[in-house]
């Protein structure tokens, strides 16, 4: 075999020429510049995915002076920063985009928040999605003040006497001197008790 031929000298350990691949590399773009451009600056707005190369020197010149919003007022750069929360996608409000008829309830009635309920979900809620859905009666109930009602077994639409007189019957049923020193309810007495007191931070006795 012949020490000089190219099959030899593929497996040799040190080869006569570096046969590791090469990356080409085009010059740098900057007017005058001969160096290699060996970084990317992005070339602007509308011209997203291109790119200008540059070597180190003017890809740091380059980029301490560019502005993507260079040209666009205070209301399109703030427009711009709001569509980009969704990607620039289209929005619109829950319900917009149905078919346009108003949601009904389970029972079939209609639902005020404007929303289908086909599965019946809001019957088991209270017929209620929004926390702060007001009542026939023009009260808003919010949900802590609903769960505080329902703890004390009372309607939404309980009176103030109402409430009262629930709670000093829920107080003597639960207190541990109306039990002979029990103490077992003791902790759905002190849930009573906050449940009265936010319906009545709340206005509603």
């Amino acid at each position: 075999m012949k020490l000089n031929s190219p099959l030899f000298d593929r497996i040799r350990v040190k080869p006569a020429e570096d046969r590791r691949t090469r990356r080409y590399l085009q010059g740098c773009q900057w007017p005058g510049c001969a160096s290699e451009g060996t970084h990317k600056a992005p070339k602007g707005r509308h011209q997203e995915g291109q790119y200008w190369h540059y070597c180190i020197d003017h890809v740091k010149a380059y980029n301490q002076s560019y502005n993507y919003f260079a040209g666009m007022t205070d209301d399109a750069v703030y427009a711009y920063q709001k569509d980009a929360l969704t990607g620039h996608r289209p929005t619109w409000k829950m319900g917009a985009k149905g078919d346009g008829q108003p949601g009904a309830a389970a029972n079939g009635a209609p639902d005020p928040d404007g929303m289908r309920d086909p599965f019946g979900f809001t019957a088991e809620m209270g017929g209620a999605f929004r926390a702060d859905r007001p009542e026939p009666d023009g009260r808003i109930v919010r949900t802590t003040e609903r769960r505080a009602l329902e703890l004390m077994g009372l309607e939404m639409s309980a009176e103030p006497a109402e409430i009262k007189a629930r709670y000093k019957a829920l107080v003597k049923l639960h207190h541990p001197d109306a039990n002979g020193g029990d103490r077992s309810s003791e902790d759905r007495l002190r849930s009573v008790i906050q449940a009265y007191n936010s319906l009545k931070q709340a206005g509603f006795c």
